[in-house]
């Protein structure tokens, strides 16, 4: 492997080797930590730490996890809005990106300033509870669906894939009587499956680990995503009602949140775990395109 490289290039090689293995390391650590306490018992957990031991595991915090009412309402609420939300910020992102990436557009670089502007400069939180209060988007599925549903770096990524494109394509197509919306829904989109992959993984990744839109517009329980839910478990480090029915004290209530809690966040990342590996292979091509050209 090494044969034809410099003797500098392969300290750099070995090097980068070292430390993309620390990173690693960095990543499973607390994974595997995660994934094995979250089989371990709260007493053992907490007096001998981690153990690969058969006799000290056990699946009662799943058990209470997926018994839970409150944590099953939160995840149904978490599918919708993921699924939902990456639907819509992905068709608004690349339909705002076509006629910004066509070279003849009038005010295309006015609009592109106006939106990266955007990217550096927001209103604030006050102004934009306002416009949800006053578009009575307050408590409803809305709140969290529509604001923030354009991520202006999504839509540069968007528009330079498309920039990428050769031109020739739409001139040909122009030439056979095609119209651009014809062109963009039977020609362009197809051809772009790599960049709304990203995109589509990118807003569905966010979406998922978001709570404060919903901290802040949600007031009714069924509506709230899971992300609430587990910020009561993680960060209060208190268990719901229904998953501590059965402990009398202060300190079964927090052995019950200890046990749960690591069950909680496998739970919760097991959509995005599924779902990556049917996104990878458009992954990659998608992001290298999107971000290097143009």
């Amino acid at each position: 492997m090494y044969k034809s490289i410099t003797k500098t290039d392969r300290v750099i090689l070995i090097l980068n080797n070292i430390l993309l293995g620390m990173l690693v390391l960095c990543v499973l650590v607390p994974l595997i930590y995660v994934v094995i306490a979250s089989f371990t018992k709260p007493n053992s957990l907490l007096n001998s730490g981690l153990t690969l031991n058969p006799a000290d595991w056990t699946l009662q915090g799943y058990k209470k996890v997926v018994a839970d009412p409150e944590m099953l309402i939160g995840f149904k609420n978490s599918i919708f809005y993921a699924v939902v939300f990456s639907f819509i910020s992905v068709v608004l992102t690349l339909f705002a990106a076509y006629p910004l990436s066509i070279e003849n557009f009038v005010g295309k670089k006015t609009l592109m300033a106006i939106f990266v502007i955007t990217m550096f400069f927001s209103g604030g939180l006050i102004p934009t509870y306002l416009v949800v209060k006053n578009l009575n988007m307050l408590d409803s599925v809305w709140a969290i669906l529509l604001p923030g549903s354009i991520n202006v770096w999504n839509l540069i990524l968007a528009r330079t894939y498309f920039q990428g494109i050769p031109k020739e394509l739409r001139e040909a197509a122009i030439v056979d009587g095609a119209n651009d919306t014809e062109y963009f829904f039977k020609i362009l989109i197809p051809l772009c499956k790599p960049i709304i992959a990203v995109l589509v993984l990118y807003q569905f990744v966010g979406q998922w680990n978001s709570y404060f839109d919903a901290m802040i517009y949600l007031k009714s329980t069924n509506l709230e995503p899971l992300q609430i839910v587990l910020r009561s478990i993680l960060v209060q480090n208190q268990a719901t009602a229904n998953m501590g029915t059965s402990a009398s004290s202060t300190a079964q209530l927090q052995q019950v949140a200890q046990m749960i809690k690591y069950a909680s966040i496998v739970v919760s990342s097991l959509p995005l775990m599924i779902m990556y590996p049917f996104f990878q292979k458009y992954f990659d091509k998608g992001m290298l395109v999107g971000s290097i050209k143009g």
